[in-house]
């Protein structure tokens, strides 16, 4: 008993203000609701309407302007048609007025509808926050949560680790997973990957599916533990068997993995990717079973039928034909094909059996499993100005292994707008996470790591192994940035050779390869050839002067008059021998 009010405490010291205001709020919207007034949003959302409101307000002034205007000119000017210019600025008034009710009338309306979104979460919220001050262990893991990503804006990453800590006593391994991401990072917890190691590790024993794919992660690409392509295998297989048996019920709906280090003009609009609203209504009707839904975002899955080929039902075996139906299946990204075909390739089955392939294939269908849909909250998250809650959700993307994630995260932290790290920690996280997202073939990543090195971000400087990076980033990935960059380096001798040639080619091959280093590159050549000329002008005086020295010395001060009688000389002897 004592142990359960204990564990208790900390809960009821979190979620008392919760429940208080969610009892408040719910009785102040039912007075607001019998006078007919927009329920309360949050000051996010009323922040994305304020330019609204603040439009129609001038609107309004618009209107009273136009019409003073107007009754100023009927007084000051005598019109004989009096009645027909009555009757238009009567027209023109009621049409104003008109408009302007109607924009109030449906912005009243789209705040009504917020307010009762957020009544809902809210309520929600309020449901788990009871259940958790009850000890109810999977309630107070969702609020646990809540508290970490800041769901419904009420981040609090102390109080999340108390609840965590003391889930883990009880055996959650959700808990260890929590505690295992926040340890790797340092975020309110101490940096130490070996105490993550043992959290990930008591994490999967317990059954955490992200714990099994963060493990999968680490010994493929060999992480603070030894690189085993084997073990990672069935880290990932455990993983993907899931992920495959959810697929088999119904087909999930995609998510769009947005980049912000490729799109920063397009943060402030959603135009290209779905609206969470929408893609919560298309995965509530593909999860139903919808087969319309299902088709509009995967291939039909005709190719299940050869399924038999490969088990042999009343169907002569045909393993090399199986293969063939997976991989075509999978060419179009549909993920059961992807998974048969990592089974095909973990076994040997239908081919020759590949480790590393059949790895590589398990994560692209682990990669697809429900949490992928923090990449839609981390990106709205990271839009409304949000920073450490879009930072926390793409950080434990990126330590499961999702490449972009690496990026938005290594993004996000070398802006240092974030508060859950110290500002001498951001650098390094930063430079680890552009390392992990090269590795798995990010080419910017590639040129960022060399960009580190050079200016001795999050490292000491070094200009060979920035040299280095950009090498590969140049010649692997064809980066026009890294030959700009590489050229430079060629041109001035940082870290390589001094080698002016292999300056102008780089140069013009960053030209060449992207229209956008067209301009930085002609005036990288423009100084290149000046510097140059002005080398080889210096060069050529002190070449004469040098040699006029030479000549001072060896035939005396009058040299020059001793070089113009043997020019004499030879102009007689040529004339002599023309006339002879």
């Amino acid at each position: 008993m004592a142990d359960e009010v204990k564990l208790q405490s900390p809960i009821r010291l979190t979620f008392e203000a919760l429940v208080v205001q969610s009892i408040r709020a719910e009785k102040h919207n039912k007075r607001q609701k019998e006078r007919n007034v927009t329920t309360q949003v949050s000051a996010n959302e009323i922040k994305q309407y304020l330019p609204h409101i603040l439009e129609q307000r001038t609107s309004s002034n618009v209107i009273n302007k136009r019409e003073n205007l107007l009754e100023k000119k009927k007084n000051q000017r005598k019109i004989r048609i009096k009645g027909i210019q009555n009757k238009d600025i009567l027209r023109n008034k009621n049409h104003l007025q008109k408009q302007a009710e109607k924009n109030f009338t449906d912005e009243g309306d789209q705040l009504f509808k917020m307010g009762i979104k957020v009544l809902q979460q809210s309520k929600t919220y309020l449901l788990f926050a009871k259940a958790a001050d009850m000890g109810n262990l999977k309630a107070m893991e969702k609020m646990a949560d809540a508290l970490l990503f800041g769901n419904f804006g009420m981040q609090n990453i102390t109080a999340a680790i108390q609840l965590y800590e003391s889930l883990a006593k009880e055996g959650s391994c959700k808990a260890q997973n929590a505690l295992g991401f926040l340890s790797s990072y340092g975020i309110g917890m101490e940096y130490d990957q070996a105490k993550a190691l043992i959290y990930y590790t008591f994490g999967s024993a317990g059954g955490s599916i992200m714990s099994q794919m963060i493990l999968g992660y680490r010994y493929l690409s060999g992480i603070n533990v030894l690189q085993n392509c084997e073990v990672a295998l069935s880290y990932y297989k455990k993983v993907a068997d899931h992920i495959a048996d959810t697929f088999e019920k119904s087909e999930g709906v995609p998510v769009e993995k947005v980049r912000l280090t490729e799109r920063p003009e397009n943060l402030s609009s959603n135009s290209e990717i779905l609206d969470w609203d929408i893609y919560q209504y298309y995965k509530f009707l593909a999860e139903r079973g919808d087969v319309q839904i299902q088709v509009m975002y995967t291939d039909e899955i005709e190719f299940l039928e050869h399924e038999n080929y490969k088990a042999g039902s009343g169907i002569w075996k045909d393993y090399k034909l199986a293969f063939k139906y997976f991989y075509l299946a999978s060419q179009s990204g549909q993920p059961l094909a992807i998974y048969y075909l990592a089974e095909m390739y973990a076994t040997g089955t239908g081919v020759v059996r590949s480790c590393r392939t059949a790895v590589e294939l398990y994560k692209g269908v682990c990669e697809l499993g429900h949490w992928a849909e923090k990449f839609l909250t981390a990106y709205f998250a990271y839009k409304d100005g949000d920073i450490d809650s879009s930072l926390v959700q793409y950080a434990l993307l990126a330590e499961m292994g999702y490449e972009v994630a690496q990026s938005n995260s290594a993004f996000i932290l070398e802006s240092k707008k974030a508060n859950i790290l110290e500002k001498e920690k951001m650098y390094p996280m930063a430079l680890l996470l552009w390392n992990r997202a090269a590795i798995q073939g990010n080419a910017f990543a590639r040129v960022k790591i060399g960009d580190y090195h050079y200016y001795g971000y999050g490292t000491k400087k070094d200009y060979q192994t920035a040299a280095t990076h950009y090498s590969i980033a140049a010649d692997k990935y064809h980066n026009a940035q890294a030959m700009f960059n590489l050229a430079y380096m060629y041109e001035h001798g940082l870290g390589i050779a001094k080698d002016i040639h292999l300056a102008r080619r780089l140069y013009d091959m960053a030209a060449q390869t992207s229209p956008d280093a067209y301009i930085p590159v002609f005036f990288a050549l423009m100084k290149l050839e000046t510097m140059h000329l002005l080398r080889d002008i210096l060069f050529f005086n002190f070449t004469m002067r040098w040699n006029w020295l030479k000549l001072d010395n060896t035939v005396g001060p009058h040299w020059d008059l001793f070089v113009i009688g043997l020019i004499v000389a030879g102009l007689i002897l040529l004339l002599r021998n023309h006339r002879g």
